[in-house]
């Protein structure tokens, strides 16, 4: 394990993949980057389970990539803006107004751009700011290097709305700055109008930068702009005209609107509440000054003139026509490529990594290969909840959230992986973080170095001391168990069943989820229930699942969006009206909440989580219904099911799931068995309680516990659900010779035969 200077771990070779799934035959991208190492060896590996020590679930596969490669540091230039490209017009700019609605939410925390162009190291153009006091600033520099700044001197709020706006008359060197709050207050001192003169010479906007909004940008030692000056929070309806307005002019440019006598003087008008869903930044004026959304700031916000009365943008996209910004936002880290990767066009599907070693230093990255064609012979699919893994992608919830000592009850196992991110925050947060400001992180890609998808990692907060895993360290327990148990398998993601839905799926006869499927698309979900209504059979390994509902970029690979809305286990809370997704103008949060809770699908859904030790399952009497026979061949009638595993000590932990007729359990679901004697850690999740009351853990609520379920669907189809997250961590206990193990493989069994239930 490497250490840093302090003697603590750390993380020196880091890196990602420019896809997750890939097909034999495909050439996939490795981008690298070094805190020390100067050289490192990469080798394709296939894994097998999960990973404690080299050569352990992982086996070397002969490729050409397999050789040493020189190591080099790359950066990651988070902070997200809009851009504008430059153009004749904007370096012929001297005298200006600059108009804008701005919702800050961090103004004390330094110097932040609204609107640029600006060249930081030389002082020249002009930079529209919050300042280093928190007040509003105008910056202007000449190409002489003479520079000048006028204050509004008074200091803005903290999530405000205001009218901004500054002019420059370049004949007489007159400026005004107006500071107008929409929301007036007693006793604060927040508006202001300022008029100054100053002495420049002609302003130097040919300095070569685009016009930016909510960051000014310089060229980094890697030759990629980078953002710098980034603000945190929303702007609205920037407009720029080509001399000093008069106040009334200036109050003409509030409305959506291009005013048709101010049409000649305006070379930017810009209307974010259009191609919300894009990257596009569209101009209404005649200069056509398109732009783009650079590392995806947030769209479809509430802008300054919400009131309430629509709460879906997409019925009123002009009541959203704000985009906020955030100082940390990332979607590409943009690093340059350091080797490709060619996939033998017989490679067997399964999970693989290149595994780059420099010392003792280990980096495995890993993407999975799915079937070069349809099976021959049945067999199951393991789909791969990514989803997930790029929902809880770089967590930091042991350090900034509520999962730490208090919320897990054990100390947080803090790992090498945790502590880098702990001081890099530059490399992206999870949909269980928030940002800077205190808003939630409602994008996550998988762009970027994974920090915690990775072979190996234990979750700081999951478990005594951190020990257990989850996500994708606990997925590779089910692979583990069907590579031991010797099933045939093949794997799919998330991603491919979004794209290609029902078609992916109907190839085979089971289908079996990781520990954690809580994110779906409408796609995804839609093709599950279409696929079991066909006969399809679903296993369903975990719990937590169905969850929330999410969508994925329609432009951009490797992205999606989460809103949390009013109810659930979340992190984070979206502001009022702003529950709807701006990637496809559907509606966020639960599924639940939807009309499509988890129990229609699988039987079971959420109620209760915990994060200290698992507990066990006991039979109920729909084990001894004739149906269940087959599940329960070679298990004793009293027999303690799971009452060990690597998750905790036991096979019913973490988030637990149970049946709920009301909620869309099918009527002859069979409750197999439930667990018991959870701790007071363990407590309802907040939409199984409808009131404030003391009696919700594990010690004295019986509604918190797992429940394991079965039952037909139409068309001799099946459904099988453990109601555990921690069920994976069980089935290779003791080699596989044990209970969990047992059933699973009877239901897997009898699951791939084609005798109709």
């Amino acid at each position: 394990m490497t250490r840093d200077a302090r003697g603590l771990p750390t993380r020196t070779l880091l890196g990602y993949a420019d896809r997750w799934s890939a097909a034999p035959g495909d050439r996939l991208s490795f981008m690298v980057s070094s805190f020390g190492p100067e050289r490192y060896r990469a080798e394709l590996v296939r894994l097998s389970g999960d990973v404690a020590a080299p050569g352990h679930n992982e086996r070397v596969i002969p490729n050409e990539a397999n050789r040493d490669y020189p190591a080099r540091r790359q950066e990651i230039h988070a902070g997200s803006y809009a851009e504008i490209a430059d153009s004749a017009a904007l370096q012929r700019l001297q005298s200006f107004t600059l108009a804008l609605f701005a919702w800050p939410t961090t103004p004390a925390r330094g110097r932040q751009a609204l609107t640029a162009k600006w060249d930081e190291a030389k002082r020249a153009g002009f930079l529209l700011a919050i300042g280093a006091d928190g007040t509003l600033t105008l910056e202007l520099g000449d190409r002489e290097g003479r520079t000048a700044t006028v204050s509004s001197k008074a200091k803005l709020l903290a999530r405000e709305w205001y009218w901004i706006a500054a002019s420059y008359d370049a004949a007489s060197g007159n400026v005004t700055l107006q500071q107008q709050p929409l929301s007036h207050y007693a006793k604060a001192d927040d508006r202001a109008s300022v008029a100054a003169k100053v002495q420049l010479g002609a302003l130097a906007l040919d300095n070569g930068k685009p016009l930016t909004f909510a960051a000014a940008i310089e060229t980094a030692s890697d030759r990629r702009p980078r953002a710098i000056l980034r603000y945190n929070g929303k702007i609205e309806a920037p407009r720029l005209a080509t001399r000093a307005l008069h106040p009334e002019e200036i109050e003409q440019l509030r409305g959506p609107d291009l005013p048709a006598r101010l049409r000649p003087d305006l070379i930017g008008f810009w209307d974010f509440s259009r191609a919300i869903s894009s990257t596009r930044i569209e101009d209404l004026s005649d200069a056509r000054h398109q732009g783009t959304a650079r590392n995806l700031p947030t769209r479809a916000m509430k802008g300054h003139h919400w009131n309430g009365h629509e709460r879906d943008w997409t019925q009123a996209p002009q009541h959203y026509g704000a985009i906020h910004f955030h100082e940390n936002d990332l979607y590409d880290a943009g690093w340059q490529k350091d080797f490709e990767l060619s996939l033998p066009k017989d490679l067997p599907s399964g999970i693989y990594a290149m595994r780059l070693t420099a010392g003792e230093e280990i980096e495995r990255i890993p993407f999975f290969v799915r079937a070069a064609v349809a099976p021959d012979k049945p067999r199951a699919l393991f789909l791969l909840p990514t989803c997930s893994y790029m929902a809880y992608i770089n967590e930091r919830q042991s350090f900034d959230g509520y999962l730490g000592e208090q919320g897990s009850g054990h100390a947080a196992g803090l790992g090498p992986e945790d502590l880098f991110l702990n001081q890099h925050r530059e490399y992206g947060y999870s949909f269980y973080d928030t940002h800077e400001d205190g808003s939630g992180v409602s994008i996550s890609s998988r762009l970027r170095p994974t920090l915690n998808v990775r072979p190996g990692h234990s979750t700081s907060w999951v478990g005594p001391a951190g020990t257990g895993p989850w996500q994708f360290a606990a997925d590779l327990d089910i692979l583990e168990w069907l590579e031991t148990q010797g099933f045939a398998y093949d794997i799919a993601t998330d991603e491919d069943l979004h794209r290609e839905g029902l078609s992916l799926l109907s190839r085979y006869p089971v289908v079996l989820t990781g520990s954690h499927p809580e994110y779906h698309s409408t796609q995804m979900l839609d093709a599950l229930q279409g696929y079991l209504q066909r006969g399809g059979r679903l296993m369903y390994l975990g719990a937590n699942g169905f969850y929330w509902r999410i969508a994925f970029h329609p432009e951009l690979s490797g992205v999606i969006e989460l809103r949390r809305t009013e109810d659930g286990v979340r992190d984070w809370q979206a502001e009022p009206g702003e529950y709807v997704m701006s990637f496809t103008g559907e509606y966020g949060g639960l599924w639940r909440r939807i009309g499509r809770p988890p129990q229609m699908l699988a039987g079971v859904g959420f109620v209760a989580q915990g994060f200290d030790v698992s507990s066990y399952y006991r039979r109920r009497p729909g084990s001894f219904d004739p149906r269940a026979a087959f599940i329960f061949e070679g298990i004793g009638k009293d027999e303690t099911i799971g009452d060990f595993g690597r998750v905790g000590g036991g096979a019913a932990g973490l988030e637990l799931d149970a049946v709920d007729r009301l909620l869309g359990s099918p009527p002859h679901t069979l409750v197999l068995a439930a667990s018991e004697n959870h701790s007071n850690v363990y407590l309802m999740v907040p939409e199984e309680v409808t009131s404030t009351i003391p009696a919700v853990s594990g010690v004295d609520c019986p509604s918190v516990r797992a429940e394991l379920a079965f039952f037909e669907t139409p068309n001799g189809g099946a459904v099988f659900s453990t109601g555990s997250i921690a069920w994976a961590g069980a089935l290779n206990h003791e080699d596989g010779k044990n209970n969990v193990s047992r059933l699973t493989g009877n239901v897997l069994r009898r699951f791939l035969e084609p005798t109709p239930f």
